[in-house]
């Protein structure tokens, strides 16, 4: 696990969610939690508090996307090791679809259908069908992300188990230069799937050794973190440098982006599962790691619509600061309370919950949990 850079406390904390919470790891669901609290500050940063380009150089906005998404990632390949091993390829795919895409595909015709009903607008019928394939894909990337790396570990499982397998193919589908929607997302982010899968395939003989050297690994790892955090620039984005290299600069920027990412993960894992080691008693740890742990992929996809649906919608161009950050701070509180109204409402009727949230309806047994979920 990631203790192979901090040790990792089974704490089982009851909840309302009864069962499913014990004999249940609550620290990469807290993790999980923290990190889906900063995609949705991200976001927040991005479309209330700026509304134009100044997003990009904000050393918040920065500093979160230099690995939450990276990190994500990896705890999802992490966490899908076991059924990546385990299970055949066709139910592995069919499940993992109907985890994942299922609930996508809900909560893209919801946010299609509101868009037609309050934001219509006329086009071509052309226009339009590329439109709504663009919420599609670019709105819940990181969904097909995780499913697409999902696949591509299973198939190379399929073939072989040896780790310099997957090593290469992380390194390959990296530099592959693939330009075209969200494939530079998938290339950047891929690697650090992989990544998280190895390490839950790692011997104890390495895990001993990475604990062994912990203090200089993390050392080391800090001062890079801090380095690549001062070089990071506009152009260090996946976004806009799509992870191609063609000359010197941009070899520049696509290596500080997958070093900072790697680096700056690794640092914020070890600090979330250190608050989590010392935290997990508090009431607000215990709802981090629960309540939102435990629902990152109903709050991804809540989140995605309504900030999706804010890219058509023209407001807070005379707001000051202070109230943007009112707004921000109103909409991030909105947008996880609803989704969890939504879990509550939905999470014990049949189909709808499979439907909905990408899960069967809770029993009083602990269910397998998805890698985003």
């Amino acid at each position: 696990m990631f203790d192979t850079l901090l040790p990792v406390t089974r704490t089982n904390v009851p909840s309302s969610r009864t069962a499913e919470a014990y004999d249940r790891d609550l620290s990469l669901d807290f993790a999980k939690g923290a990190l889906i609290v900063l995609v949705i500050v991200g976001h927040l940063i991005q479309y209330v508090i700026y509304r134009d380009d100044g997003f990009w150089y904000s050393p918040y906005y920065k500093l979160i996307y230099m690995f939450h998404m990276p990190l994500f990632m990896a705890i999802s390949g992490y966490l899908s090791a076991r059924s990546l091993l385990q299970k055949p390829f066709t139910r592995a795919a069919s499940d993992r679809a109907k985890q994942l895409l299922l609930p996508m595909l809900f909560w893209w015709a919801i946010m299609e259908t509101a868009k037609l009903a309050a934001l219509w607008r006329a086009t071509s019928l052309t226009s339009g069908l590329s439109e709504v394939l663009d919420d599609l894909a670019g709105t819940y990337w990181f969904i097909w992300a995780t499913f697409i790396s999902y696949l591509l570990i299973k198939i190379s499982t399929i073939l072989t188990r040896r780790s310099w397998v997957i090593t290469g193919s992380a390194i390959l589908v990296a530099l592959v230069p693939l330009t075209f929607s969200i494939s530079p997302l998938i290339r950047f982010t891929y690697p650090f799937f992989c990544f998280g899968f190895l390490l839950a395939q790692s011997g104890e003989r390495s895990t001993s050794a990475l604990r062994h050297h912990k203090p200089l690994l993390i050392l080391f790892l800090s001062i890079v973190t801090c380095v690549c955090f001062l070089a990071w620039g506009k152009s260090t984005y996946v976004y806009n440098n799509l992870g191609v290299i063609h000359d010197f600069r941009s070899t520049q920027d696509v290596l500080v982006m997958f070093v900072g990412s790697a680096a700056a993960s690794a640092i914020a894992i070890v600090l979330l599962l250190q608050c989590w080691r010392f935290g997990h008693s508090n009431r607000m740890a215990r709802f981090i790691a629960v309540e939102l742990g435990q629902t990152t992929l109903l709050l991804y996809l809540v989140q995605g619509t309504v900030f999706r649906l804010m890219d058509f919608i023209q407001f807070g161009e005379l707001w000051d600061l202070t109230t943007r950050l009112i707004i921000a701070g109103v909409l991030g509180a909105a947008i996880i309370a609803i989704a969890l109204t939504i879990r509550s409402i939905v999470r014990g009727v049949p189909y709808l919950s499979q439907l909905v949230l990408g899960m069967p309806p809770r029993s009083g047994l602990p269910q397998a949990k998805p890698a985003m979920n």
